[in-house]
């Protein structure tokens, strides 16, 4: 990517992120654009993005790929991984050569069984608020230049800043409530898209890629969408021929 178009991807991110500050906006969309966004512009190969719930705990909200899910759910699951560090110091952790990492063995197990080299996970904060992370996956033994992670911790800074407006942070249980709906929205979604995969036999990456667009087209949320193919009122096959159309 050469400079001008890069610069132009990063101003068309920010406008886009900060949308959330202004308008009503699709939350789960907003993070899905945010970590795809992110990974397109440090030239990682994937990426996921973390929210904790109303109990504290992490939950993966967001992806580019299948295999950047593997690896989430690995450190959710083993409770431990950069991305887990990131949101317990609220720090950024870069390493930028994975197999030669000592800590979190069953994270670089996992790691480079996808295919993945290179981590960087930048907390998402206002204040000392931590929210979340957001996690980038490089398929190459590569560090993230200081540039490249400011522009990562930027674009999360203002993403945060759109979940938690001011209102909103002066009301825990309003934080809680939007962060339960995204949650919700993400179990939808998860069920569409296997849906759409099973009908379609097409991957999950590529059934989200298709439910997206449909939301995206018709001005509608995807987990509006999602709520619709689970209760039977849009079909896949009418999903499947809008995209041709």
């Amino acid at each position: 990517m050469d400079g001008t178009s890069r610069e132009a991807e990063i101003n068309t991110a920010f406008v886009t992120v900060a949308d959330t500050l202004t308008t009503d906006y699709d939350l789960v969309d907003l993070l899905h654009t945010l970590v795809q966004s992110c990974a397109s512009i440090l030239s990682m190969e994937a990426g996921g993005l973390m929210l904790v719930d109303g109990a504290g705990e992490l939950q993966l909200m967001a992806s580019t790929s299948e295999a950047a899910v593997f690896v989430e759910i690995m450190q959710l699951n083993a409770s431990t991984g950069p991305c887990i560090d990131c949101f317990r110091t609220g720090v950024a952790v870069s390493a930028g050569n994975i197999s030669g990492l000592t800590l979190w063995p069953a994270f670089q197990a996992a790691a480079l069984e996808q295919g993945f080299h290179s981590v960087l996970a930048t907390p998402m904060k206002l204040r000392g608020k931590i929210i979340g992370t957001m996690n980038l996956f490089g398929a190459t033994v590569e560090e993230v230049s200081p540039r490249n992670a400011a522009v990562a911790q930027a674009l999360a800074d203002v993403a945060t800043i759109g979940i938690l407006q001011e209102r909103v942070i002066q009301e825990g249980h309003v934080v809680e409530a939007q962060l339960h709906r995204a949650l919700d929205s993400r179990i939808l979604i998860e069920q569409a898209k296997g849906v759409i995969a099973n009908e379609l036999s097409l991957s999950m990456d590529e059934a989200f890629a298709l439910l997206r667009k449909y939301a995206r087209d018709r001005n509608l949320t995807i987990r509006s969408v999602s709520e619709h193919i689970s209760n039977r009122e849009i079909t896949v096959q009418h999903i499947s021929a809008a995209s041709r159309a």
